[in-house]
């Protein structure tokens, strides 16, 4: 059986200084142009994102819309694509050469899979390699006991934006997503993916992940505009997935698994926000950390409860922000001193990378 055609959908927004990257790397896959096709879908760009893409037409289509987020992109763009697979790609980020290869064989031979992921490089904004992030083997989940949706929480990193690529028999199951995920619609869309055709994970790494400022969802300085634009979306997540994995018959003690850390993350980010009380940070700094952690030294649980007593004087916002800082500084360190927790066992092999690009 011959390969597949491949869609490959290139999400992008203000990236001027990375979009020729990312084009360049498709264009320059060990795969056969005549087998895939190129539409990148500008989310209302204010720079010179969609000049710079038009130089590289009619080898690469491009659809201009007004912004909306990520999720409203994949909405515009899933329909105007001709593949039997979908590979999407952000506008910052780029792949190895051999991605394409990879992916549409393993599409071509495994039949019980929906929905692909992989590993993945780290690296800074001049594309420096940080570090490597791949799981410790292959995986396949269809999201069917309990032991797969720990699993899957745990894998989840790989199946972001420019890992993910899916069967368009799939995607047009779930089109359109809820165009309130500005940022996160990757995670909904792969969970909801995942129960509906099963999905695989990859050890190789394929994908640069770029870390830089404006990253619409990472940030390493607090940005009360990206935190709230966040939990809006992680918010949409909470409620409007479980509604699509029920009709995939995800049992609903799984369903609860899969939304309980998200939240969290909502809980957390409202707190930090400003949103609630401190009975509420304490309740669920004491839920993070069980679930966190599966034990602990005497001396950890004494400084925890120490933290969970600040928690329960400080305004939220405050207990957050001191947070920030003793996490900014390295402090962390010092309490190793009284002992440390011991984190649940992971499937992720994270390794720092002395390889930078030629």
């Amino acid at each position: 059986m011959g390969k597949p055609f491949v869609s490959v959908l290139i999400d992008t927004y203000n990236h001027e200084r990375f979009i020729e990257e990312a084009i360049v790397s498709v264009l320059e896959q060990d795969f056969p142009a005549s087998d895939r096709e190129i539409l990148v879908v500008d989310d209302g760009s204010t720079d010179r994102t969609p000049e710079i893409v038009r130089k590289f037409e009619p080898q690469v289509r491009l659809l201009r819309k007004e912004n909306g987020g990520q999720a409203s992109a994949f909405n515009a763009g899933i329909p105007e694509c001709r593949g039997e697979i979908i590979a999407f790609l952000d506008g910052d980020d780029w792949w190895e050469s051999q991605k394409l290869s990879v992916v549409a064989n393993e599409f071509a031979t495994q039949h019980d899979i929906g929905v692909l992921g992989h590993g993945l490089y780290e690296v800074d904004e001049q594309g420096r390699r940080l570090y490597v992030n791949v799981p410790d083997r292959r995986y396949s989940c269809r999201l069917s006991s309990l032991q797969e949706a720990h699993q899957f929480l745990e894998l989840r990193s790989f199946l972001g934006t420019s890992r993910l690529a899916a069967r368009r028999s799939v995607l047009v199951r779930m089109v359109p997503l809820p165009e309130a995920l500005l940022v996160e619609a990757d995670e909904f869309l792969a969970t909801q993916a995942a129960a509906l055709g099963g999905a695989g994970i990859l050890e190789q790494p394929l994908t640069n992940y770029r870390l830089h400022s404006g990253n619409l969802y990472q940030f390493s300085e607090w940005n009360s505009e990206k935190a709230k634009r966040k939990y809006d979306s992680l918010a949409c997540i909470l409620r409007d997935l479980p509604p699509r994995l029920k009709p995939a018959s995800v049992p609903e003690d799984v369903i609860r698994i899969l939304t309980d850390c998200v939240r969290i993350d909502v809980e957390r980010l409202g707190l930090a926000l400003g949103k609630g009380w401190p009975w509420d940070t304490v309740r669920i700094e004491r839920e993070a950390d069980r679930q966190a952690y599966r034990g602990a030294s005497f001396g950890y649980h004494l400084f925890h409860a120490a933290v969970l007593g600040a928690a329960a004087v400080l305004p939220p916002a405050l207990f957050y922000r001191l947070r920030r800082w003793y996490t900014k500084r390295g402090l962390a360190r010092t309490r190793e001193i009284v002992g440390s927790p011991q984190p649940a066992p992971s499937l992720v092999v994270r390794t720092q990378s002395t390889h930078d690009r030629n």
